[in-house]
């Protein structure tokens, strides 16, 4: 591939790195480039030189953004992986809170139901934001909090002054319930 050999000083690099220290090791580039046939002019590449459990992991960005605006390292790092982070969430919802389910038979119970999805996204973020940042749930998805925090069996008793939930003793998710339970206590 072109590109690849435009890269090859950087990859050769990258290996050797990640051949000394056992770690990944990267490098950037950004170069201009054309295609033979279907781009009208030349464009800013940046091209990522990564060495990764001893293979090579190249990519490459196309950008319309100024080295003055962004170097190489900062573009990929900060901005294009920042794009596929909030790919990421965006599937979260659909796939994890069923903002894909959209076959009801009119525009507006469609809509009704990508509104509750997202309604139920921005809570289950916040609660994993502020009530779970210091239990194993912290970096879930979505779907974990779902499972293991959300969709269990409980003994839920209601009296004129409180709300009493009892799990089962050997429920695995305690301890994360009872941290969740205390930091949103404190969070008011």
């Amino acid at each position: 591939m072109r590109l690849v050999a435009e890269i090859a000083a950087e990859l050769a690099d990258a290996a050797v790195e990640s051949t000394v220290t056992g770690a990944p090791a990267r490098r950037f580039k950004d170069f201009m480039w054309t295609t033979r046939d279907s781009w009208s002019g030349r464009r800013r590449v940046v091209a990522k030189a990564e060495h990764t459990q001893g293979e090579a992991n190249p990519r490459f960005v196309v950008t319309s953004l100024s080295r003055e605006r962004a170097d190489a390292r900062t573009l990929y790092e900060d901005l294009y992986c920042a794009r596929g982070e909030m790919e990421n969430r965006i599937k979260e919802c659909q796939l994890d809170l069923f903002a894909d389910r959209t076959s009801a038979a009119t525009m507006r119970a469609n809509q009704l139901r990508l509104w509750f999805a997202s309604m139920a996204y921005v809570l289950i973020d916040a609660l994993r934001r502020i009530a779970l940042k210091a239990t194993r749930l912290a970096n879930a998805t979505c779907g974990s909090i779902r499972l293991k925090l959300l969709k269990i069996g409980a003994l839920v008793r209601v009296s004129v002054r409180r709300v009493k939930i009892a799990m089962a003793s050997g429920h695995p998710g305690q301890r994360d319930w009872a941290l969740a339970y205390h930091a949103l206590g404190a969070a008011h």
